[in-house]
């Protein structure tokens, strides 16, 4: 196995990256093996990447990394139990057109699918829809090659803690080489945008979550402004409202250049929320498509982003203090859109939906043309209000939380800090960003 130097790690984002001292794209578990015994002979530590979507610095190391990238290819689709086993380093965007070819498909997915399976469930991805849990829910086996080089068959029935462990992982167990998802048949989705306000949205919550299957609304800051999105299952033809102009011309390079002219000028944030609203979300939209054309969109933007997890009943408070924060603080400005989504309770111990029914609240800052723009109050006034009504951050995004947040925040942190500790008791899947999570 050879480990190439002087590669420059990065995230899709561009806001964390790291100068790894061997990088190696390894094509088999033995090879996987072999980088892990060098890492222990030369006392070095190692990290996974998939597909560097990860918007914070939980992939960077200065030792070893392995990309998975080559270990990619579809192990088996069972038919009859309706379950696909891959490989650890497929990307979900193939898997998705392979599944469809079998009339499969996954039954939720993030807005990105240029991730690998792996790296899917390690950060807890999730999508909409209070029927549906985070795509980790989806998981019913996987194996795990830990850092003495054994192999662990894990699921419900064998090694059952670590399956609960291992199916929001961290990157920090071993290495995730096969992952097996329970599927659906393939279904169309129809997407229905129109606008809406703030106040008759939260007003009529439990209205909009039972009305529409995958459910999510996008709020515009500095306005009452939302636009509401329904996306439910359905058998009419394939048809589409996009347009290049009003997606691209509009919707990207008007809008990037806009926020570049407010960097200098921030009050004109407001107005560009406004503005976009009324230009891109004041009709209604339809589309229709297979499935994972319409959960997956296009993220163009380079973004500083943050997405919490709440109790679904704190919702409706937690957003009208965002708003009041922003109301109160005028030197404060908020890209749109702030993205709401929810999710179904489960019994994974990471996850941030941990035995409760959750909203997520994703707030964005642009990096105009790759600039960066102030956001520390609002990262800060947004934490604190999430912080108070009990809200758990997304594991793949950037945050202040510490151990002593998270053996508040997670009943089962103890029982993860185990099992890791068992898995790997030299730290060898550490890196600074595990460090402030577990010491």
């Amino acid at each position: 196995v050879h480990g190439q130097g002087g590669v420059k790690f990065q995230n899709w984002a561009k806001t964390y990256g790291s100068s790894p001292e061997l990088y190696f794209q390894p094509t088999s578990v033995e090879e996987i093996r072999e980088i892990l015994d060098m890492a222990r002979q030369r006392n070095k530590r190692v990290k996974v990447v998939g597909g560097a979507h990860s918007p914070s610095d939980i992939a960077c190391t200065d030792d070893f990394m392995i990309q998975m990238g080559k270990m990619n290819r579809i192990l088996k689709v069972d038919k009859e139990k309706q379950q696909v086993t891959v490989e650890g380093g497929i990307f979900l965007s193939d898997l998705n057109v392979e599944l469809s070819k079998h009339r499969l498909a996954l039954a939720n997915l993030g807005a990105v699918s240029e991730v690998a399976a792996a790296g899917v469930i390690g950060t807890g991805t999730h999508n909409t829809g209070i029927r549906h849990g985070i795509l980790p829910t989806q998981v019913v086996a996987l194996t795990l090659l830990t850092a003495s080089g054994e192999m662990l068959e894990c699921s419900e029935s064998l090694h059952a803690d670590i399956f609960q462990a291992a199916r929001l992982h961290l990157g920090c167990l071993g290495v995730v080489i096969t992952v097996t998802f329970q599927c659906v048949p393939l279904f169309h989705l129809h997407e229905v945008a129109f606008p809406s306000t703030l106040t008759e949205v939260l007003d009529h919550l439990g209205d909009h979550l039972k009305r529409s299957e995958y459910f999510r609304f996008l709020w515009f800051p500095h306005s009452e402004n939302v636009s509401v999105i329904y996306q439910d299952p359905t058998s009419k033809p394939r048809s589409s409202s996009a347009s290049w102009f009003w997606d691209y011309a509009i919707g990207y390079y008007l809008l990037e250049f806009l926020l570049w002219i407010s960097t200098f000028v921030p009050s004109l944030v407001c107005w560009i929320n406004r503005f976009f609203f009324w230009l891109l979300f004041r009709s209604r939209v339809e589309n229709i498509n297979v499935s994972y054309k319409i959960f997956n969109y296009e993220c163009r933007f380079k973004q500083h982003v943050q997405d919490w997890a709440i109790p679904i009943e704190k919702t409706k408070e937690a957003l009208l203090e965002l708003k009041a924060a922003l109301e109160n603080n005028p030197k404060m400005v908020a890209h749109y859109p702030v993205e709401v989504r929810f999710a179904r309770g489960d019994e994974i111990w990471l996850s941030p939906c941990f035995r409760r029914d959750s909203c997520y609240v994703n707030i964005i800052m642009y990096r105009p043309y790759g600039k960066n723009v102030p956001r520390l109050n609002y990262w800060l006034t947004y934490e604190g209000i999430m912080k108070k009504h009990g809200g758990r951050p997304h594991w793949a995004k950037a945050h202040t939380c510490t151990r002593k947040d998270f053996e508040k925040m997670y009943p089962a942190f103890p029982k993860f800090c185990a099992v890791r500790e068992k898995l790997d008791p030299t730290g060898m899947f550490l890196n600074a960003y595990l460090e402030k999570v577990f010491y």
